[in-house]
């Protein structure tokens, strides 16, 4: 990927926070999504957002969003601006909890959950026919990347391609960044004042699941997913949880085009922990560019856009799918 960041935005930090509260995210008017509510395996819902295109026989784009994301974030509303132009269908399956309804079971969602994203992409594919696209964002990449891995060769069946946008495939060197100096200040609270009163109205849901006390004294997500998200999810603790989940270990396993792209000033991705060309199979395709922040790529000039991300995206898709 070719990108060169504005001038009026200058580092990893504007790159991340401008895009994601004051950019343009689509050149017409906002999309108007259609929702279903799915139920899942184990009783439970997730809530699933889509464009319909005109043409029954158009190519499906699914996107899976990040942590506290929504089919609303910026980059969601972005590339659902592209599909609209392209003529695809899109589709924005929430992770439980995420789509603005607390949902049931004693569970949440994490940044390994390959099942889940594996129920949802078979549910897709098999309404659409045929196989489809899918793009992670963040922990949704890092979702996206690990089932690629754990499907293996018979991915093929479910997606054409997928592609993981800054997504923390090492999330301990990413969580650990993101709970020191200033990311503490300005990123860990952001996620936090959504994350604990959920996490909360799941303890009211389920009286005792976790230990209340400890969860409202958090104050990094590694406390968050050590009492959290680790223990409900199977994992022993927040080490094994991160070390089990990040996809960075297995991008060899992939057997799909898969591209993974990451910028290099990304404030929760240390570039130092960003996968090499010797570390993946010939299946991935690495974007390391040096500007962009976390999820930004802005364009433009002010107050900018965040189209040029899907647009880099979903050309390498439908070069590669």
């Amino acid at each position: 990927m070719q990108y060169r960041a504005p001038r009026w935005l200058p580092g990893g930090h504007l790159q991340t926070i401008w895009p994601a509260l004051f950019a343009r995210r689509h050149a017409g008017p906002a999309p108007a999504y259609r929702r279903e509510r799915w139920t899942t395996p184990d009783g439970d819902f997730v809530d699933v957002d889509f464009l319909d295109a005109r043409d029954p026989a158009a190519p499906l784009l699914v996107l899976f969003h990040g942590l506290e994301g929504s089919s609303r974030g910026a980059y969601a509303l972005a590339f659902a601006d592209w599909a609209r132009s392209a003529g695809w269908a899109y589709a924005v399956p929430h992770f439980r909890g995420c789509s603005g309804e607390l949902n049931l079971a004693p569970r949440a969602y994490h940044s390994g959950d390959f099942e889940e994203v594996g129920w949802m992409l078979a549910r897709l594919r098999e309404r659409h026919g045929r196989p489809l696209h899918a793009v992670g964002i963040s922990l949704g990449g890092n979702a996206l990347l690990r089932w690629a891995e754990e499907a293996g060769a018979t991915a093929a069946a479910t997606a054409r391609a997928v592609a993981a946008v800054c997504s923390p495939v090492d999330l301990a060197a990413g969580g650990h960044a993101i709970g020191r100096g200033f990311n503490r200040v300005a990123y860990t609270p952001y996620f936090l004042r959504t994350m604990k009163p959920k996490a909360l109205a799941k303890w009211a849901q389920h009286p005792g699941l976790f230990d209340r006390e400890r969860l409202a004294a958090a104050r990094t997500l590694y406390e968050f997913d050590d009492v959290f998200t680790a223990p409900l999810h199977g994992f022993r603790g927040t080490d094994d949880y991160w070390a089990r989940a990040s996809a960075k270990p297995h991008l060899h396993r992939i057997r799909i085009p898969a591209l993974v792209l990451n910028a290099r000033n990304d404030p929760f991705v240390p570039a130092a922990s960003l996968p090499r060309p010797h570390e993946v199979g010939r299946f991935v395709t690495l974007w390391q560019p040096a500007h962009g922040g976390h999820v930004g790529f802005p364009g433009g000039r002010p107050p900018g856009h965040v189209l040029t991300l899907p647009q880099a995206v979903m050309d390498w898709m439908r070069a590669h799918g």
